[in-house]
């Protein structure tokens, strides 16, 4: 009888400490009935689930973009968009700095939203997130949207010398 004090203890915490799976797959399945990011959402509802899709694909093609995009460039040195004719401040400098920062915590937190998403193991999510990296990247990082200048400069995934010669 002595040591059934802690066994009543122990019945209650794990009582109290157990709680529903859902839709928890340990393995690649297909089939609407899933829960991505969030408990509940988009469950067994087809239309919730439509929605998770696209929101994984703009999430994938934003995290292409976010990545792929120069904000600031500065007197000969190439960073991206904005030019400055003059060596910046300091104080612009930081600024920049910030921004960048900013901009990198976003990605680096969208990327990890992707990859939780892809960890629900549901097959269409994990089509979707490459196919929205692929799209991205066709349109913010490689050769085909981008000036002739821009491909010949060497700025993006191939080097001038690994593109073919006609």
């Amino acid at each position: 009888m002595e040591g059934m004090g802690n066994m009543s203890n122990s019945t209650t915490t794990t009582t109290t400490m157990s709680h529903k799976m859902g839709y928890t797959h340990m393995t690649f399945f297909w089939g609407k009935n899933s829960e991505i990011l969030f408990p509940g959402w988009p469950a067994t509802r087809t239309g919730m689930y439509v929605i998770a899709l696209f929101f994984c694909f703009f999430l994938a093609l934003l995290l292409e973009w976010i990545s792929h995009c120069r904000y600031f460039k500065l007197s000969g040195v190439d960073s991206g968009g904005l030019s400055c004719k003059s060596p910046p401040s300091r104080r612009k400098l930081v600024v920049i700095g910030l921004v960048q920062t900013a901009t990198y915590g976003l990605r680096v937190g969208i990327a990890y939203l992707l990859m939780l998403a892809v960890m629900s193991f549901n097959g269409g999510v994990l089509l979707v997130t490459v196919a929205g990296h692929a799209v991205g990247f066709f349109f913010f990082g490689s050769y085909a949207f981008k000036s002739a200048a821009e491909a010949a400069s060497g700025k993006g995934v191939l080097a001038p010398d690994a593109l073919p010669c006609c």
